[in-house]
């Protein structure tokens, strides 16, 4: 398995074929709220702006977010794509989200989560220059998010399930490569964690 840590690539355009999914389509049915947990607010913004506002600033060419249970409001250089099979499991919201990238000419995807709001702009970027078929963010030699994933593999990946990329990963460790990142992939699945954040002004 390779392995190799981040760089500083802050003034290194990406490959204009890379492309972000962010995979927003989910229930969310851990979290007991008034409303959906992705529109609900993280220290003044909504929970899905976090990761949106990231991915921005990392300046991908093309950005897809994988809409399904909830309607979120999107910037205008986001390309919307709405997985009507959402309640199926993540693995359907993937696979709607490399189609999306595919018509918009994409050869690889970098994917991330929408309730996860401490993947920095750096992991996104650091992520997306890997050359591995696989690419996975580390923090502190932990896997998490966001993912590379080439085209060579996207017809080896789950088209059922809840898991995503993460079988593709365990069953061939041979294509994948790991990136050292800043942030954290923590998500927020249930109110109390998500007040927990509100509460505290530090990140992971």
């Amino acid at each position: 398995m390779n392995s190799a840590p981040a760089q500083r690539l802050d003034d290194v355009a990406l490959p204009s074929e890379t492309c972000a999914v962010l995979l927003a389509a989910g229930q969310g049915s851990r979290f007991i709220g008034s409303s959906h947990k992705l529109v609900s607010p993280l220290r003044g913004r909504p929970l899905y702006m976090w990761a949106i506002d990231s991915i921005e600033a990392a300046d991908f060419a093309h950005v897809v977010v994988v809409t399904g249970c909830v309607e979120l409001e999107l910037p205008q250089w986001v390309v919307r794509a709405h997985n009507p099979r959402w309640d199926e499991g993540q693995a359907t919201s993937l696979q709607c989200g490399i189609a999306a990238a595919a018509a918009l000419g994409a050869t690889a995807v970098v994917v991330g989560l929408a309730d996860q709001p401490f993947v920095t702009t750096q992991a996104w970027r650091a992520v997306a220059m890997a050359h591995t078929p696989i690419a996975v963010a580390t923090y502190d030699s932990v896997r998490g998010n966001p993912v590379r994933l080439d085209r060579s593999i996207w017809s080896l990946l789950a088209t059922e399930g809840d898991h995503g990329a993460r079988s593709l990963l365990s069953q061939r460790p041979d294509l994948v490569g790991e990136v050292a990142c800043t942030g954290s992939s923590a998500d927020i699945d249930t109110m109390e964690e998500l007040q927990q954040w509100n509460s505290s002004t530090n990140s992971p």
